[in-house]
């Protein structure tokens, strides 16, 4: 075999880039390398590329389910019926939890807790992830005192208690104390449980706000590490040793559906994380890091998609050294998630898990060239972050000065324009809509009160999702059927025969459909009187030139006047406009295409159609 390989002549990297300069034919190299998020450029070809090795706690992931039903029992029932059918341990979620999204445990008394636990055995080689909401002391002492009750012995149980006011107040804006203060107390609270025998992490260095709110990768990196340096600096000023202090810390990240930059941003953590340790004269040790699948990449429609963005992400996170991984069921953005989400939601871990087998492997991803450049990158763009909030005073103090939410929030910006102009499709929603789909069933439960005490000191991180524009205009028609019967609909103007106009016709539908908008095709030809009158024929209030350039050219501005003397309120042209000035002397509204504000164009459509009013 070797001999006859050697028959063949070898290429190098050398020879691919003049080959690919050949075929750009004078495009140059650099039309192949696209921007992505924190500004990395991604090359289009990588080589083997051999990085550094982080400390890994070893072993397959944790495939954690939720516990977050406001009512005891049936947190109860959640809990019952996953450990009982393949979770490896429990998200326990609290009311205003960084991870509840508008549910969560509504109490922490006693009776509550012991209600919600009951049967759940804590040394049984379960592992438990404590979501705190704004009671966070006591909800975290509360679960101790369970374990405590049930005759359990402390340090047989895998909890992480997830203490995070830094976290706390960059979700709400709001600090019942200050800083001092506040380390103080955590240093305390720190001391009971150790006191206890819980071997922890009692802290959580949590990031996933940053990522609800829009941030980047390289934003959360250095969020998450600056909380880490904060709560190492409580806990050693409280009188921990520094190793005790170190070890008491945990990390929590989101995860979506960009394998590359989810994958690369779990071990850039870790990295970081054993710079740090370095920093401060300590031994290698592995961080302890929790993934969620997230929030803001979530839709409410068509949201079985959910489930693909969500498998993606416990792939990416469990891939990228994640030791514990919770994947949000896929109807969590229409209430609290039924049974068969829960379900949906455990089996798919259980099928990377148990099935492909993908825990097996430490680090799969080292020595590919794209995943080891991505993970130097982050390391290096999101440490400097950390050194900008380190030099701000650290992460309590540039909370207060606002200045890092004002820098998420541009990239919130860029990530919703991103979505509104169709740079980033979302399938179900911008892309592939389906105007008949049933909604999904949600668990009939009241979301639970909580409020975060203290005054408001800082600017709150607020959590969106991508969707939300396109859905609040799928909502718009779903108001407008109940009242007229009968959705609104948009007329898809086809000029030219099948061939010239069926891709932007394609790409129309889609749009107008996006926004609830029933297409109705034309059948296509060149006569624009009678495209009008099959306009009229429809009951449309509003249309779409759809077509190709030669199309356009030739009889482009003849549909326009035509469709608009016969009533179109708005008209849209599908593709780039060339000269803007001369399509709107002619009627046009709006110009469709990738890089267009489609939501805003979709939105005046909206206030054209009598139905909406």
């Amino acid at each position: 075999m070797v001999e006859a390989a050697a028959r063949f002549a070898s290429y190098g990297e050398a020879d691919w880039r003049r080959a690919a300069e050949a075929a750009l034919k004078g495009g140059g190299f650099a039309t192949l390398i696209s921007r992505a998020t924190d500004g990395v450029e991604l090359q289009p070809i990588y080589t083997r590329r051999e990085g550094p090795r982080a400390a890994n706690g070893g072993g397959a992931w944790r495939a954690l389910a939720r516990l977050d039903h406001p009512e005891p029992a049936a947190a109860n029932d959640q809990a019952l019926e996953d450990l009982g059918a393949g979770a490896d341990g429990l998200q326990v979620v609290f009311a205003g939890a960084a991870g509840a999204y508008g549910f969560g445990l509504a109490r922490a008394d006693s009776a509550s807790l012991h209600r919600a636990f009951e049967g759940v055995r804590f040394d049984d080689s379960r592992r438990f992830e404590l979501d705190l909401g704004p009671g966070g002391e006591a909800e975290a002492t509360g679960f101790a005192a369970l374990v405590g009750r049930s005759g359990v012995a402390a340090n047989a149980v895998d909890v992480a208690f997830g203490l995070d006011p830094i976290g706390a107040l960059a979700r709400s804006g709001r600090a019942p104390r200050s800083w001092g203060a506040e380390a103080a107390a955590l240093a305390k609270v720190a001391s009971f449980l150790a006191a206890q025998g819980f071997a922890g992490p009692y802290f959580a260095a949590d990031a996933r706000c940053v990522h609800a709110a829009g941030g980047t990768p390289a934003q959360e990196l250095g969020f998450a590490l600056a909380s880490a340096a904060a709560y190492l600096r409580a806990l050693a000023d409280g009188g921990f040793p520094l190793p005790a202090a170190a070890a008491a810390i945990g990390f929590r990240l989101a995860a979506d559906a960009d394998e590359f930059f989810s994958l690369a941003k779990f071990r850039a953590l870790r990295l970081m994380w054993g710079r740090a340790r370095e920093a401060c004269g300590l031994e290698p040790a592995p961080a302890r890091i929790h993934a969620e699948s997230a929030w803001r990449t979530m839709s409410v429609r068509d949201p079985y998609v959910n489930l693909m963005r969500g498998a993606l992400a416990a792939f990416s996170a469990g891939l990228g050294g994640a030791d514990s991984v919770s994947m949000l069921p896929h109807t969590q953005a229409l209430g609290l998630p039924d049974g068969l989400a829960r379900r949906l939601a455990r089996n798919a871990q259980r099928i990377l898990l148990d099935e492909a087998h993908l825990g097996l492997v430490a680090d799969p991803a080292a020595g590919a060239g794209v995943f080891e450049a991505l993970t130097a990158t982050l390391c290096e763009k999101g440490w400097a972050i950390f050194q900008a909030i380190e030099r701000a005073g650290g992460a309590p103090a540039a909370l207060r000065a606002g200045v890092f939410q004002g820098e998420v929030a541009e990239a919130a910006a860029r990530l919703a324009n991103d979505a509104t102009r169709l740079k980033a499709l979302i399938t179900g929603v911008s892309a592939h809509p389906a105007l008949d789909e049933a909604l999904a069933e949600v668990a009939p439960a009241p979301p639970p009160a909580f409020a975060y005490a203290g005054e408001a000191v800082a600017a709150p991180l607020v959590a969106l999702r991508l969707a939300e524009p396109f859905e609040r205009l799928r909502e718009t028609s779903d108001a407008a059927t109940r009242r007229v019967g009968a959705r609104p609909t948009a007329f898809l103007a086809a000029i030219g025969p099948r061939s010239a106009h069926a891709g932007r016709l394609g790409f129309a539908r889609d749009l107008v459909e996006a926004v609830g908008l029933e297409a109705v095709a034309d059948s296509g030809g060149d006569d624009c009187q009678a495209a009008a009158e099959r306009f009229r024929a429809s009951g449309a209030a509003v249309a779409c030139l759809c077509g190709d350039e030669a199309g356009y050219a030739a009889h482009g501005h003849d549909f326009a006047r035509a469709l608009k003397a016969a009533g179109a309120g708005w008209l849209a042209l599908a593709g780039w406009p060339g000269d803007a000035a001369a399509w709107h002397e002619a009627g046009v509204d709006d110009f469709l295409f990738v890089g267009a504000d489609a939501v805003a164009a979709l939105r005046r459509a909206w206030a054209k159609i009598p139905a909406a009013a």
